[in-house]
């Protein structure tokens, strides 16, 4: 992940970077409402991982009779409904392709690389611990998730009395 950076004048800055084709995954489940988040690192995708990411995130976030969560999601190949089973309780709608700007987790990522934009980091076992760092902090700070993720166009909570 590179961003800009300040130079003096005339002098290119430099970055370090090493390309290697490791990967890590992070996966965000967040209410735009509550700033509520649950946080997940993984080393690939697939569906038969999501099913089970969601199973999980079911349980840690008690979604069931008492409570309903409807997650937006993108178009990801892995995403998708077909063969995919979906734990009561949750609901999935999808968006409509290519609208990114919608999707309130996207606002994230950048707030989850801030600790390693323009650094070189020596392996993928330092990058898991930095991401995953990252990511327990953020889950702690509720206002700046309802901040980044909290569109004023989003639905609001309902409470059903």
């Amino acid at each position: 992940m590179t961003r800009r950076v300040w130079a003096p004048i005339g002098e290119r800055p430099i970055a370090h970077g090493h390309h290697r084709f490791e990967w890590l995954y992070v996966t965000a489940f967040v209410s735009p409402a509550t700033g509520e988040s649950f946080w997940y690192v993984s080393n690939g995708v697939s569906k038969p991982f999501f099913e089970a990411l969601l199973r999980v995130f079911a349980e840690e976030a008690g979604a069931g009779r008492e409570r309903r969560i409807v997650l937006t999601l993108d178009n990801a190949g892995w995403h998708g409904e077909t063969g995919l089973a979906v734990p009561d309780g949750v609901r999935l709608v999808f968006q409509p392709a290519y609208t990114p700007e919608v999707q309130p987790a996207e606002t994230l990522w950048t707030l989850v690389d801030e600790p390693v934009v323009n650094n070189h980091i020596p392996s993928l076992d330092a990058l898991d611990e930095i991401v995953s760092l990252r990511c327990a902090a953020l889950a702690r700070d509720r206002g700046k998730l309802k901040s980044h993720t909290g569109f004023h166009w989003w639905p609001k909570i309902a409470n059903p009395s």
